[in-house]
């Protein structure tokens, strides 16, 4: 199987947060969908295991997205999708936030809007799980158009040949693994997708 066709479904990129007691996390995902509009509106998203805020959302059951759009610069994704929550703390030094009613926080800038979910039911699928929730609130932040992992490819990641000079490259988000040898059992950090959708690359030194 062509494993580059499955590049070609178009997915967005969301900021997911959580709130267990004291502790706010983040992460960055990119299945979110409205399964339903009548009689409530129900969403569902996929989480891999290896987050943080994944064992977050099953103990406390609420969820918020914020929506990322065109002009989120790759600082986000390197906050909230290239350290864990389970080490780091994702908000500390970052201002461009507020709480919803359910306590959670949400990005204001970056994001056109945000949905506030409490989960109703899961599902197991090996690396991820799928959270079936009811949407319980929301609202529009902005106009500009949301982000996809196509335009995220073309004009948010960096171009890795211009800071490197050796490394493996993510087919599918553009996280670059630099030095050594890319393990088996590497997950990328940013989509979580394992090493067989990692690409070596070499390039010249600039004069």
């Amino acid at each position: 199987m062509d494993n580059a066709a499955l590049y070609k479904v178009g997915y967005g990129l969301y900021v997911l947060t959580a709130k267990d007691g004291a502790k706010d996390n983040g992460c960055i995902i990119n299945t979110v969908l409205q399964v339903t509009s009548s009689p409530s509106l129900v969403g569902v998203i996929t989480v891999n295991k290896q987050n943080h805020t994944h064992d977050m959302i099953m103990r406390t059951r609420q969820f918020n997205v914020s929506v990322l759009t065109t002009d989120t610069p790759f600082e986000i994704f390197q906050r909230f999708g290239f350290q864990s929550g389970a080490t780091v703390d994702k908000f500390i030094d970052y201002e461009e936030i507020k709480r919803s009613a359910n306590g959670i926080l949400y990005l204001t800038k970056h994001t056109n809007a945000f949905l506030s979910f409490e989960v109703t039911d899961t599902m197991d699928f090996g690396s991820h799980t799928m959270f079936k929730a009811d949407i319980t609130d929301g609202e529009v932040l902005g106009g500009a158009d949301s982000v996809t992992y196509a335009y995220y490819q073309q004009h948010i990641k960096p171009n890795p040949a211009t800071a490197i000079n050796h490394g493996y490259r993510c087919n599918i988000c553009g996280y670059v693994f630099e030095g050594g040898v890319l393990p088996e059992d590497f997950l990328c950090p940013v989509c979580k997708h394992g090493a067989s959708d990692f690409i070596l690359f070499c390039s010249k030194n600039k004069e």
